[in-house]
């Protein structure tokens, strides 16, 4: 169990760092706004953790120590389970739908003489998050405009 939940960490950063943060896809896909949120949380989340627990325990003393660190490790787990989150999305595979949508992006690049990996048989999100970094790093505008 917790081997998993590493991996889907590791997976969930891994994924963060390569979706390709557009705004053509806020729309599409809810990664951008998790990633977002899970950034935010990232820097915020533990100094607020200790400034809850802090004035909980200067103004109530220590009777209220259980609910103190309870609550802080709640605002610490808050971009821990975006991770999670984000790491056990990269690893689904795509619906039928977005499915074909990758398999048009990817022959479309193609065409265009994009360098890219081999095209899987059954793609996960990670796999889509690369096609599209690709295509937003080494595409121009009017050719990803029409992508969307």
């Amino acid at each position: 169990m917790f081997n998993q939940l590493s991996t889907y960490l590791k997976s969930g950063q891994e994924y963060m760092r390569i979706w390709p943060m557009q705004k053509q896809l806020y729309a599409l896909f809810p990664e951008c706004r998790i990633i977002a949120a899970t950034k935010f949380g990232i820097k915020i989340m533990p100094p607020i953790a200790v400034v809850v627990v802090t004035i909980q325990l200067q103004y109530l003393g220590s009777e209220v120590l259980a609910q103190a660190l309870t609550m802080g490790l709640f605002f610490v787990s808050l971009p821990i389970q975006g991770l999670l989150w984000l790491g056990h999305r990269s690893e689904q595979p795509l619906p039928p739908q977005i499915n074909s949508w990758y398999k048009d992006i990817y022959a479309k690049m193609q065409l265009q003489g994009c360098q890219l990996q081999r095209q899987s048989d059954k793609p996960k999100f990670k796999e889509l998050a690369v096609l599209l970094r690709t295509a937003f790093k080494e595409l121009d505008k009017a050719f990803t405009k029409n992508l969307f």
